[in-house]
């Protein structure tokens, strides 16, 4: 496992060179196409070197993707995305990444797989209800990995910055509930009301509660030693890893703790509690620290793609679900944006096509995806989940800069 770290590191870093020194292209972008054609050499080696396939996909196998993502990096780059975001800006938003995170998600889990399951049947190749709404719970939530990378070089106005980023970071906690609780139904285990009003108490309140808590520890701590920056370094990282594994231990949502905890530890972090050195220190170390993590996690991404089965109809399957997700984006979107009655909004339907297209699907889809074992269709959906990040990351990433300027939606 440490020798496929290495490679992948190694990767990384160079794919980076070579992004910055001649592709220009947003780092996580960049990244991803060039893994993505890297894999194609490395996939045709099955054919004329079948040896050395295996040991290529010994680096992607070795590092357990959904374990590398949910267990290991998730809480960081949750920590260090929360980090930078303003209270006061996400104040003005609540209601809007609320109703995205909540009314938003669940809407479009049941019509994503409802529209799947007759799209499936129609091309001869029809699969459960069920796992068609387990498709539409992982595919739901927008990543806030993909989206924070992607919005720092959109130069988006700051309230719409906000509606975007603010859902991607707490719908996961709602879209994790979904998911859990319609595989539940997959097993064929009765899950009623009770059983889900509990999950969602324990998981996404308690870890809103956990990550407050979290979060106020932590800022106590870093605020008696004010006067030492590599120590207040070392405890952000006890806070986010040993918090984030404890979290697992007392069954709370993890992911939204570390939101939780980042937004209270950031927003203090700029106060006058810390001295201007602190606030370098710490500034730089987590910013550093997203830009590694968020290389290795979109190169391997793109590597992925050697360990996904295939089959000829799947790639029609694929492309359906491309167009599945993005009308049922909108409506969402839509239905969710008038519930809430914008009225200081001149651009209404500007608005909800930026929120529509910017509302990306990333690593943590895929995680999902991977986590579904024991389906004789598990490849089909862990495909089409492929196709609809790959197009997400890729078209709608490198649109996002030239829609926003389109629209006129830029920062002022």
């Amino acid at each position: 496992m440490f020798h496929s770290f290495t490679i992948l590191l190694s990767l990384a870093a160079f794919f980076s060179y070579v992004n910055h020194k001649w592709l220009k292209l947003p780092t996580t972008i960049g990244l991803m196409i060039m893994a993505i054609v890297l894999s194609v050499p490395m996939g045709l080696m099955q054919i004329y070197a079948p040896d050395v396939f295996h040991q290529a996909c010994s680096v992607v196998t070795e590092i357990n993707f959904k374990t590398f993502l949910l267990d290991v990096i998730l809480s960081l780059l949750l920590f260090a995305g929360a980090l930078h975001v303003k209270i006061k800006d996400l104040n003005k938003e609540k209601f809007s990444v609320l109703a995205f995170a909540t009314i938003g998600v669940v809407i479009s889990t049941f019509v994503v797989g409802g529209l799947l399951f007759y799209a499936l049947q129609l091309i001869g190749h029809p699969i459960e209800l069920v796992y068609c709404l387990l498709f539409g719970a992982l595919i739901s939530p927008t990543d806030p990995i993909a989206v924070l990378a992607i919005l720092k070089e959109s130069n988006v106005a700051k309230s719409l910055e906000t509606k975007i980023a603010g859902e991607s970071l707490f719908n996961d906690g709602v879209g994790v509930v979904v998911f859990l609780t319609i595989l539940g139904f997959t097993g064929m285990e009765s899950v009623g009301f009770a059983e889900v009003a509990t999950l969602f108490a324990e998981e996404a309140i308690g870890g809103i509660v956990y990550g407050f808590v979290l979060g106020y520890i932590g800022f106590r701590m870093l605020k008696s030693i004010k006067d030492d920056p590599k120590i207040e370094v070392l405890l952000t990282l006890a806070i986010v890893l040993g918090g984030y594994t404890l979290a697992s231990i007392i069954h709370v949502s993890g992911p939204l703790a570390m939101v939780v905890a980042g937004l209270f530890i950031g927003n203090k972090l700029y106060s006058t509690a810390f001295d201007d050195e602190s606030k370098e220190y710490l500034s730089l170390f987590w910013e550093t620290l997203d830009e590694i993590l968020n290389s290795l996690l979109f190169v391997l991404i793109g590597l992925e793609i050697l360990n996904i089965g295939f089959e000829n109809y799947y790639l029609i399957a694929g492309a359906m679900a491309i167009v599945i997700t993005l009308i049922t984006r909108w409506l969402s979107v839509t239905a969710t944006y008038k519930l809430l009655k914008h009225a200081d909004d001149p651009h209404p339907k500007k608005t909800v096509l930026m929120l529509t297209w910017g509302g990306l699907r990333g690593a943590i889809s895929v995680a999902l995806a991977l986590s579904i074992e024991n389906y004789e269709h598990r490849e089909l959906l862990v495909f089409i989940t492929y196709c609809v990040v790959v197009f997400s990351i890729i078209v709608q990433g490198l649109s996002i800069k030239s829609l926003v300027k389109k629209l006129k939606l830029a920062k002022e």
